[in-house]
Order: structure tokens, then sequence, then C-alpha cells
């Protein structure tokens, strides 16, 4: 019998522990996952689409050219969705390293543990607007990264009222609205989601007045059986016959719809909608909003921040905290309003003539609260709004409401 040196043999079992590993990597490459000792580096972002996934897919070649191990994959997640499918992949060991999700959904996924604080939240904080900073601020902790801002405002058709026409305040807004109804049968003078708090919610803001106080903290007082909001809500009450919004079904796509007709003269919508206006042909322009009845200022709006947070699960944390950082950049943010006509969340300067009106408002915006109690605030609304708009005592309503939504 012929011996095997003792040389051969290493051979034999270097061989035999290479063709190991390298069915070992098919396999954990078949289960989509990257190899540990791969050089390569895949950060897996969970996005929705109508422009934002060719933001991301975009952002993350130019990302690629400077980091050339670093590979972006975009993955559609419908964002409502989003923290449910997330604590399941968790626990399968498939998580994303980035999410996005709106700044009132923080509270949540903070005391769930998802998402990690800020790398380098003295510098973000610093770079974006002080409005987005604070909403992704969350029991004096910063966490994720505000991507974009966002408010609504007056839209009105410049075919329907011209620009001196455009009312200053709810009182002339609801006369102007009536004249217009009266000479024009088949076409609205206004329309909003009345039906929606997002919206609705401008009507409690008098006085300074806002959901779960300043800071929107305050679980234990939503400030919604205030004298202000009850004032405000009865005013919301009297739009129903004085505007003639008889239909409580009106939604916010159906108000879209018919802004985008042509045949309604003011619209409370949000820059989103810039861009399907544009298509559609309309001469548009975009104020702040009216002040309420013994205000002189607009009426106060909610104002969102979509964040994108690295997750607490994450394999390559560092490398997603530089990713986004890097989408702040004016070029990533200008890139972002012009896919998706979302307005940037660091002060730079865009292409839009529409920017102003927005910008004005975003002045009297404040940030939707994030506090785990906002689930109930979505939820008891639908209700309060659609009792008091049918004629029901606003305060005995407003009443039930802020004990439905308290701690």
């Amino acid at each position: 019998m012929k011996k095997i040196s003792y040389k051969s043999f290493l051979i034999v079992f270097a061989s035999l522990f290479s063709l190991t590993l390298g069915l070992t990597g098919c396999s954990e490459i078949k289960k989509g996952s990257v190899p540990k000792n791969s050089k390569e580096i895949h950060l897996r972002v969970w996005e929705s689409k109508d422009g934002i996934d060719e933001f991301i897919k975009q952002a993350g070649k130019a990302y690629t050219a400077q980091h050339p191990n670093i590979i972006i994959d975009f993955i559609n997640v419908d964002i409502h969705a989003e923290i449910e499918t997330l604590e399941s992949d968790i626990q399968k060991g498939i998580a994303p390293d980035i999410i996005s999700a709106p700044h009132d959904n923080l509270g949540k996924i903070v005391t769930k543990k998802l998402v990690l604080p800020t790398e380098n939240a003295s510098s973000v904080s610093r770079q974006v607007l002080g409005s987005c900073s604070k909403a992704l601020t969350y029991n004096n902790t910063m966490y994720g990264y505000p991507i974009s801002a966002e408010t609504y405002a007056l839209f009105y058709n410049r075919r329907l009222i011209s620009d001196n026409e455009v009312p200053r305040t709810w009182e002339e807004l609801v006369q102007w609205v009536q004249r217009f109804n009266a000479q024009n049968p088949g076409k609205f003078g206004f329309v909003m989601d009345v039906m929606s708090i997002y919206y609705s919610i401008l009507f409690t803001t008098a006085n300074g007045n806002r959901l779960y106080g300043e800071s929107g903290t305050d679980a234990y007082n939503p400030r919604m059986n205030t004298p202000e909001a009850i004032r405000g809500m009865k005013f919301f009450q009297t739009l129903r016959s004085s505007l003639g919004l008889t239909n409580a079904e009106l939604s916010t796509s159906s108000c879209d719809g018919l802004f985008a007709s042509g045949n309604v003269a003011m619209h409370i919508t949000g820059l989103w909608n810039v861009n399907t206006f544009e298509k559609a042909g309309l001469d548009f322009n975009v104020a702040a909003l009216p002040s309420l009845p013994g205000e002189n200022k607009p009426a106060a709006s909610f104002s969102g921040t979509r964040g994108m947070f690295v997750t607490a699960s994450s394999a390559h944390p560092e490398e997603a905290a530089d990713f986004l950082t890097f989408l702040l950049s004016p070029e990533m943010q200008q890139l972002r309003f012009k896919l998706t006509g979302a307005m940037p969340s660091i002060n730079t300067t865009v292409s839009s003539k529409y920017m102003n009106g927005f910008l004005q408002q975003l002045d009297y915006a404040f940030p939707m609260p994030s506090i785990p109690q906002m689930g109930k605030f979505w939820g008891e609304a639908d209700t309060t709004l659609r009792n008091i708009w049918n004629g029901a005592d606003v305060e005995s309503e407003m009443s039930k409401f802020n004990n439905n939504i308290k701690s």
C-alpha cells in the first residue's frame, strides 16, 4: 500500500475545507443573506413606492460610488404594516438595516426597542430644520434621521379666485365661498376632508392650544376639552351649512380629485399633491391657512417629519447611520424633492414657486405628537368628528374624546 505523505495530506485537507466553506457560503446566499466573511456589505432598506423607491435607488447608487463595498438594497414594504412586519422579521433573523416611518410612530418603535438612537445626534440636529429635530426626539433622545418635512396649506385655483381675493381669515373664507357657490352652480368654493383629524385638528389650536401640550408629551392632559378647542370645534360644526359641505363621506382622495378637475377654488392639502395638480394643467398657488375666529395669524397645522431609522437588529449599524447622514446632504435632499415633491428637512434651496406658501405655514405648524397615546387619538377622532359634524353637542363630545385619549 502506497503511503500518503504528510504534505499531500495537508493539500487534500485544505481542498476539502475550502469546498466545505464554499458550500456553506452558497447555502447562506440562497437564504438571501450575505456571508460574514464577504467584503461586500449589503444594507437592506425598507421603503414605499410613489417616487420614494426611485430616490432610494438613485441615492444608493451615488453612495456606492463613494463606498464601493456597500450596496443599498431597496425592499418595498407597506409603511402601514411596517412595525408588525419588522417585529416578525426580527424573530426570523431577516430584519432590515433601515426602515422609514412618520414621526408620530416614534414612541411606538422606541418603546418596542426596534430602532437605535441617532449616531451623531448633535451634528444631525444642527443640520436639519428645528421642527424636524424636535419631531424625532423622544424622552430627550434623538432617534433616526429626518428625511423630509411636510405640512398642509391652502391651495387655490387662480382661474377661479385671484391672488388678492384669497381669504386671510375663516370668516372671510365663508363669505367668499357663499358668494361663489351661489354664482357658480356645479362648482365648489372650498373643499377639505373634514372627517380627517390630520386636517381638522387646526380648529382646536387657537391661543396656542396644542394636542398633548406644547411639547406634545403630556399624555395625562390631551387639551382637547379646553375652551379654545371647544370654541374652535363649534365653528367647525357650522361649516357644514355655511360652506355647503354636507357630504361627510367626502374623502381626501375625493377632495384632491375635485380640485384637480378644476371645479374647486380652494382646497387644503399638502406639497405631495403639487405634481398631481401640475399634471392636471391647473394654474394654482399656495397660501398659509386662514386665521381662526379671534386670531390674527394663520391657523396652526400639524407638521410631519418622515424619519429613516437604523434598526436595532442591523448587522451594520455604523454603515447604515453613515448612509442616512448622506441622505441629508443638499444634493440628496434636492434629488428627493425632484422625485417626490417632499419638502426638504434641511435649509436648502429647491426650485418651486409654491414653496413660499408652505414655508409660511410651517412657521405656524407643530409636530404631531409621537407618544404611544397617539394610537388612541387617531382611533377615537373619527367618531368624534363625525358626531360633531352631524350636530352632536360639541362640549360633551370633546370631553369624551379628551378622556378617551389620555393615559
